[in-house]
């Protein structure tokens, strides 16, 4: 690990013994005993927020390091929440948010990570993935269109890429939002019962559902076999909104904290410019 880990619900992913099924999706944690736990968090929150914003700006102005942040879930596990809440306040102009669906033609025309490289982030910019180079070893496992020796394959890929981005200069955290399937169904049910949000309610969510342990399975196997110290993998509870937020907010500010960007020297004699009245 780069950087001391704040107190949060979220959990390092450490070697293959790791199990997700002990993951509680419903943890508060650290504010589960507190009589005023979601008060307390939105606070926190704010803070989190301006120091981000701080920090971004150091980040831009430096263009020496970027930040990479990854976000994978269960349908309906709230990445288009957790990344709009944790960019709130920041500057667009040092953001790239890439969304990754289906391949087209083209790109099943090349390596499956060819499409990822030209999406991560340039110097002095944070990039997002709402879904990531992690899909080509979840979905495609559970719909048997690679086996299973293909998949620990890419897993080698895989941290062969973010060794060489990490060597590059940017920093990986990668998040995934978990929910339990109860949680899962009361936000489908959700989607149906608000005419507002019908849009968002697929069909085919409810097959994808069906195969909740499946993608339980690959995504365990995926978190133990991709989180080395450089990239790794947090398992954020996400069941409660706020403090999977919370939670996220915390490491990324540590992290941004641990880069230490700093302001370029001016290139200029600063005591010799004289602004006229």
């Amino acid at each position: 690990m780069q950087f001391k880990l704040p107190e949060t619900s979220a959990v390092l992913v450490k070697g293959k013994s790791f199990k997700l099924a002990e993951v509680d999706p419903g943890s508060e944690k650290p504010f589960a005993h507190h009589p005023h736990n979601r008060e307390d968090a939105e606070s926190r929150l704010l803070e989190l927020r301006q120091r981000m914003f701080e920090l971004q700006e150091l980040l831009y102005a430096e263009h020496r390091q970027s930040l990479l942040l990854v976000f994978q879930a269960m349908d309906t596990g709230g990445k288009d929440g957790a990344i709009g809440n944790l960019l709130t306040g920041v500057n667009p102009a040092g953001i790239a948010v890439a969304s990754f669906k289906a391949p087209s033609a083209e790109e099943l025309s090349h390596d499956f990570l060819w499409r990822i490289h030209a999406q991560t982030p340039k110097r002095g910019h944070i990039g997002v993935f709402n879904r990531s180079h992690y899909e080509d070893v979840l979905v495609t496992r559970v719909h048997g269109i690679i086996d299973d020796k293909t998949a620990t394959q890419r897993f080698e890929d895989i941290n062969n890429f973010e060794s060489l981005l990490t060597h590059n200069g940017t920093r990986i955290l990668k998040f995934f939002l978990h929910i339990s399937k109860s949680e899962q169904a009361a936000r489908l049910q959700a989607r149906l019962d608000d005419p507002a949000k019908n849009w968002k309610f697929d069909p085919n969510d409810l097959k994808e559902r069906a195969r909740w342990d499946d993608y339980q399975t690959v995504y365990e196997d995926a978190l133990r076999h991709c989180s080395p110290d450089h990239a790794p993998w947090f398992v954020i509870p996400s069941n409660q909104k706020w403090a999977r937020d919370l939670a996220i907010a915390e490491i990324v500010v540590a992290a941004l904290e641990d880069m230490n960007p700093q302001p370029p020297k001016a290139t200029f004699d600063v005591k010799a410019q004289v602004i006229e009245q």
